[in-house]
């Protein structure tokens, strides 16, 4: 009962909080659905629902789509919502600690309190604010300090994420990218997450209805950048900071514009003298005022000279003031041209105090460009030991020149950063720097590759550019570690591979991506492999790298399979083809065959996908590779499937399963027995079907396959209903449906039109495949349920006339031609499961024919319910493009 009643009680907030987000009394939205006012009282009580004619009308006086009704209704599907039913939804609090010693920004701070009141009282409104300003002027600072005072009114948590809009990668982190993450955060499983930025941009927003939560968004670049990723409904606020002054959304969605200017002098003498302490401040207020006036008031700088000036507390403040004074004027107040926010002295001071080693180490992580470095990293690149990296990073710390974010991960600022880059180009000579820059990207292509090795170690392998000296690649001992390394590095390999194509390293622009491949279509990241594909095909290119090319062209043709875009696909993977015919690689001209096929296949074009698969599995055995044939051997068994030709079907199979168990090939042999299974029930032997489908479901769960597992027991419950055992079909579809739902894939459309179809027709064994060589009928391939029941009915009726013509010959079931279609089905079904009518002697040795009326020839078998075609179900060809071109 609690739960039903926590259930009125949301659908009654979440009508209510709607109706007067628009501005409407309960009695104007009677007026406009010309119902009773008692009506809507009585829905927002929860007490009743709108009637199914008043949906639409009440969607257009809410101004919200008939989607969002009925989620405002029964609360958000989780098919849609990517949360498992019966969960909690996570809380995600994703706030950074704010800055020790925070101080001023009084005026602001009232701003943004206002700004929050003031949402709270106009409905239908986002809070949006953004905080712009200068480099190091505090924006982040000012943002995270008012976002961790007010988390406490936002019960629904809070996202946060450095767009790095300005930074010395160039390349502001797009939305889609932030999406993902934030999908993450939000608790939805990688394997839920839709496979274009498009659903997963939907999903977000699904998932951020009705809630109320803080959204900070650090560091945007433009308007563009931020835009998408603002939430859809009213009861959030989202805090944006910017070097730009993002007038567009101060237009366009009502955002209000907070720009900060350097502290005051107040501000500066009181931010130095809480760092410094106040005792040393006091005996030399002269000192402080000219600390803050030489550091021009900026934060940043502030902040960095209290830290110097805090480690050298016998140092009188005059002597550092003077140290100051000196050096004043070497870097240039950035974006402003204000010579007075001189940060160039405060950088160069504390950078002049560090000793030799650290100080190389400082200018050389300045030419990393990802988003963070790890230790082992940053011990290739300055080709250091890990416990010489690990002093000389804590060096760096103390002096506030870099930050432990993470355990074991550090982060420049970016002002930090750019002064380390610029004192390399001033100290370091070329090739120090490009050595540099070579160690780190032999540290992260060596041990992706490790990484990639331990997630598929069939995987096909090229010759990499070998380690420079000193670089030391991570030793990673299982694919656990594996998986963590690639999530903890994703976005530093993907700047990584930026800073290879954009500083001529070649040969690791296209190796990268190569090693990156398999984790990325696992995780679902298709538009950054699509992204980083480019990029390799292009460095191949530039190197004249034939063999390169190949490769980078069939796996960007992969890689566009795996979206969608079947031409892009087609034109590299023919690309593909010539250069590996040119090299006279016979391997690769069969591993494109393959892929082929499987994109034949994607389009239903199953002669095509034959013809493909057949020239595959030549040129394997040409070539000698039996892993690759026993592969092929089996999708060439599913396309003989799809064709009719069941018997062909059978024999590859067999030879596939032989050839996996010699290799130990586990997975290509659970494949095969499904696929085996399929051409058994074809041919009508539905307990051979039933043996393999077993066999292959012990291999799927075994490996944790749940496509595969999916998909086998929807074969299992086509096989059940063949024979009768309607609920054991039943069961078996439903668990099919479960995975292929936690899993967000179309499928489980098809599946959901067997279970409507079983409860619509009470059961029957009703044929649904067509006929070897007979052409499918025209809503072959529907998913649409009203199609495929018609398609029911009509075979009901061929059923029934079978019946009548066996009603002249049997005097049993004379008596029941009066009765109704259904009726006279399951009759003949109950017949056909008996055997032969009395008075007709079954041959000796011969078992009743078991789910096929009797009327069909046994090379004719019962065809699975639940569609027709491709649409229902049928899987693609087995080998995905992760276990072929990957």
């Amino acid at each position: 009962m609690s739960g039903s009643g926590d259930k009125h009680v949301a659908r009654r907030r979440r009508l209510a909080q709607r109706r007067k987000a628009v501005g409407l009394t309960q009695e104007q939205l009677a007026g406009l659905l010309d119902v009773d006012p008692t009506t809507v009282a009585r829905w927002e009580r929860g007490e009743t629902q709108p009637l199914p004619w008043l949906r639409p009308k009440l969607a257009r006086a809410l101004r919200v789509s008939p989607e969002r009704v009925e989620e405002l209704l029964d609360g958000p599907d989780p098919r849609r919502t990517g949360v498992r039913p019966g969960a909690a939804p996570p809380v995600p609090r994703q706030l950074p600690a704010e800055a020790a010693g925070f101080t001023g920004r009084a005026a602001e701070l009232t701003a943004l309190a206002r700004l929050l009141d003031d949402a709270a009282g106009t409905p239908g409104a986002v809070a949006i604010s953004t905080i712009g300003g200068t480099a190091g002027i505090g924006k982040t600072a000012l943002a995270l300090h008012w976002a961790h005072l007010a988390a406490g009114r936002f019960g629904d948590g809070q996202l946060h994420v450095n767009l790095r809009g300005f930074g010395p990668s160039g390349v502001p982190v797009a939305p889609e990218e932030v999406i993902r993450g934030f999908l993450d955060a939000l608790g939805v499983p990688a394997e839920r997450v839709p496979a274009r930025p498009d659903a997963q941009a939907g999903l977000y927003r699904s998932l951020l209805a009705d809630r109320k939560m803080l959204i900070v968004l650090d560091n945007a670049r433009d308007e563009q950048q931020v835009r998408p990723l603002l939430p859809p409904s009213p009861g959030s606020l989202v805090l944006v900071t910017s070097r730009s002054q993002l007038s567009g959304l101060s237009a366009a969605d009502g955002a209000r514009l907070l720009t900060l200017d350097v502290l005051d002098r107040q501000e500066a003498i009181q931010l130095l003298t809480s760092r410094i302490g106040n005792s040393q401040a006091e005996d030399e207020p002269e000192a402080v005022d000219e600390i803050a006036r030489l550091c021009g008031h900026l934060p940043l700088a502030l902040a960095v000279a209290a830290a110097r000036a805090a480690a050298r507390p016998g140092f009188p403040l005059s002597a550092l003031a003077a140290e100051l004074r000196d050096m004043a004027g070497l870097l240039d107040a950035l974006e402003s041209g204000d010579p007075t926010t001189s940060v160039r002295a405060v950088f160069s001071w504390s950078y002049s105090q560090l000793g030799t080693d650290a100080a190389r180490f400082f200018r050389l992580l300045g030419l990393h460009s990802g988003p963070d470095v790890s230790l082992p990293a940053a011990a290739s690149m300055t080709g250091t030991t890990r416990a010489g990296a690990r002093r000389l990073l804590r060096e760096l710390a103390r002096a506030h020149l870099i930050t432990e974010h993470a355990p074991g991960r550090y982060v420049f600022h970016d002002l930090l950063r750019a002064y380390a880059a610029d004192q390399s180009r001033q100290a370091d000579s070329e090739a120090d720097r490009r050595e540099a820059v070579g160690r780190v990207l032999d540290h992260y292509l060596h041990t992706a590759s490790t990484a990639a090795g331990l997630l598929d170690p069939a995987r096909e392998t090229i010759a990499l550019v070998p380690p420079r000296p000193g670089t030391a690649p991570e030793p990673l001992p299982d694919h656990r570690q594996a998986l963590a390394w690639f999530d903890a590095e994703l976005r530093v390999l993907l700047s990584a591979t930026a800073l290879a194509d954009s500083d001529g390293f070649d040969a690791y622009a296209w190796q990268i991506p190569i090693t990156m491949m398999r984790f990325l279509d696992t995780r679902g990241y298709y538009s950054e492999s699509t992204a980083v594909q480019r990029t390799a095909l292009a460095a191949a290119t530039r190197l004249g790298d034939t063999a390169a090319q190949a490769f980078c062209s069939r796996l960007l043709g992969g890689a566009f399979v795996l979206l969608g875009d079947y031409g892009q696909a087609l034109s590299h993977f023919d690309s593909s083809r010539e250069l590996y015919r040119r090299l006279g690689n016979h391997l690769g001209e069969a591993k494109v065959c393959q892929n082929l096929g499987v994109l034949a296949d994607r389009q239903s074009r199953h002669a095509d996908a034959l013809a493909h698969g057949e020239e595959a599995l030549h040129l394997y055995r040409a070539v000698g590779d039996r892993h690759a044939e026993a592969d092929m051997l089996n999708n060439l068994g599913w396309f003989h499937t799809l064709l009719g030709d069941y018997e062909k079907a059978r024999d590859h199979c067999r030879q596939a399963i032989s050839l996996a168990r010699d290799f130990g090939n586990r997975m290509v042999e659970g494949q095969s027995w499904d696929t085996l299974g399929f051409a058994e029930h074809h041919l009508g032997n539905l307990a051979e079907a039933s043996a393999c489908y077993q066999r292959a479901l012990g291999v799927f769960r075994e490996f944790g396959d749940r496509w595969s597992e999916a998909e086998t027991r929807v074969h299992i419950g086509d096989t059940c209903q063949a024979a009768g055992d309607s609920s054991r079909a039943r069961d078996a579809w439903r668990r099919a449906l479960e995975i292929y739902e936690d899993l967000q894939v179309p499928q489980a459309a098809a599946v959901r039109v067997k279970l409507d179809a079983l409860r619509a027709t009470g059961g029957l064994a009703l044929p649904v495949f067509p006929r070897p060589g007979q052409p499918q009928t025209p809503c072959a391939g529907s998913t649409d349920v009203p199609c495929a029941l018609a398609c029911r009915m009509r075979r009901r009726k061929d059923a029934d006339k079978r019946y009548r013509d066996r009603a002249g010959r049997d005097g049993r079931i004379r008596r029941a031609a009066a009765g109704g279609i259904r009726h006279r089905h399951r009759r003949l079904r109950h017949l056909s499961r008996r055997g032969r009518p009395a008075g007709r002697r079954r041959r000796p040795g011969r078992g009743p024919v078991v789910g096929r009326p009797r009327g069909l020839r046994p090379h004719q078998p019962a065809r699975r319910s639940g569609g027709h075609g491709r649409g229902a179900g049928q899987r693609s060809a087995r080998p995905s493009f992760r276990q072929g071109p990957h």
